[in-house]
C-alpha cells in the first residue's frame, strides 16, 4: 500500500501540506488533507475504500448529493472536502428528506442485495443477493449474528426471524439504501444535505428511516416528506434492530438495552 502522500501525488499532483484527522469512519479512516495549493480534500484509506466508491458512484448517478470522487489509487480514495457539517436543524432534516428520494429510483428487476460484502472492522456485513426482501433480512441482517451475541439475546433475536414474513413485506418497492444513515454520515452545510460513508445495497427504504432514528431524533415533517408505505412505524424495529447487533459486536454490551427493548417493541 502506498502512503498517503505517494497517493495523493498520483491522483492529484500534489504535495501534502498538512492533515487533521477526522471523527468517524468505523469502516475507513478520514483524514482532511492540506493540498501545496492551499485547497483541501478528504482522503480515506482501508482495504474497502474500492467498495465505497462504487457504492458512491451508484448513489451519485441517480441524483442524490454525494461528494464528489477525485480518485482512488490502492487502498486511498480521495474525496471533494464537503466542510464542516453543521447540527442537523428543521431546514436539515428537509433537505435529507430530497437527498433521499432519488434513491428509490433503483434499476428495474433488481434482487435485494448488493454485488459485494462490505464491513466494520471484524463484522462482516454480508449482501448476498435474495429475490425475497424477508430472506435477505433473516439471512443477512439477524441470522449471521446469532454465533456472537449472549444465548439469551441470540434466542430472542431467532425467534424475532423465524417469523419475520409476519413482519416485514416480502416484496417491497426496491430502492438503493444508504444502509447506515445516522446524523454522523449526512454534511449540512446551511443549504444542501449531502450523504457520506454509505453501507449502501438495494433494499426497502425504510431501512434509512430506521437508522436515522438510532441516535437521532428526526421531526415528523421528515418521516411525512418521505411518504413511507402504511405500518413503517411498526417495522423501524426491526429494521433498527440490526444497527443495535453491530454496535453491540464492534463496541460491546452497552448496546445490549437498546436491542432487547426493540425486541420488547416487537413482541419477542
Amino acid at each position: 500500500m502506498p502512503t498517503l502522500e505517494q497517493a495523493i501525488a498520483d491522483i492529484c499532483g500534489q504535495t501534502v501540506r498538512g492533515s487533521e484527522r477526522l471523527v468517524g469512519g468505523d469502516i475507513t479512516g478520514a483524514s482532511r488533507i492540506i493540498l501545496s495549493d492551499g485547497s483541501t480534500l478528504v482522503a480515506k484509506g482501508g482495504p474497502l475504500v474500492d467498495r465505497e466508491a462504487r457504492m458512491l458512484t451508484a448513489i451519485g448517478a441517480l441524483g442524490a448529493p454525494v461528494p464528489a470522487i477525485v480518485g482512488q489509487k490502492d487502498d486511498w480514495l480521495v474525496l471533494e472536502d464537503l466542510g464542516p457539517s453543521r447540527p442537523l436543524d428543521g431546514p436539515a432534516w428537509d433537505s435529507i428528506a430530497e437527498a433521499l428520494d432519488p434513491l428509490r429510483g433503483a434499476p428495474p428487476n433488481e434482487d435485494f442485495g448488493w454485488p459485494d460484502d462490505y464491513g466494520s472492522h471484524r463484522v462482516r456485513v454480508s449482501n448476498a443477493r435474495q429475490s425475497s426482501w424477508v430472506d435477505f433480512w433473516r439471512e443477512n441482517r439477524l441470522l449471521c449474528h446469532l454465533p456472537e451475541l449472549a444465548p439469551q439475546l441470540a434466542r430472542r433475536v431467532e425467534a424475532l426471524a423465524a417469523r419475520l414474513g409476519d413482519l416485514i413485506p416480502d416484496h417491497p418497492p426496491v430502492a438503493l439504501v444508504h444502509g447506515d444513515l445516522w446524523g454522523g454520515n449526512v454534511v449540512w452545510n446551511g443549504s444542501r444535505a449531502c450523504l457520506i460513508d454509505p453501507c449502501a445495497y438495494y433494499g426497502d427504504r425504510e431501512v434509512d428511516a430506521a437508522a436515522m432514528t438510532v441516535f437521532d431524533r428526526p421531526p415528523k415533517a421528515l418521516f411525512d416528506r418521505l411518504d413511507l408505505a402504511p405500518g413503517w412505524r411498526e417495522r423501524l424495529p426491526v429494521y433498527r434492530l440490526w444497527l443495535w447487533l453491530i454496535h453491540i459486536r464492534l463496541f460491546g454490551e452497552g448496546y445490549r438495552p437498546a436491542a432487547e427493548g426493540d425486541l420488547d417493541r416487537l413482541g419477542f
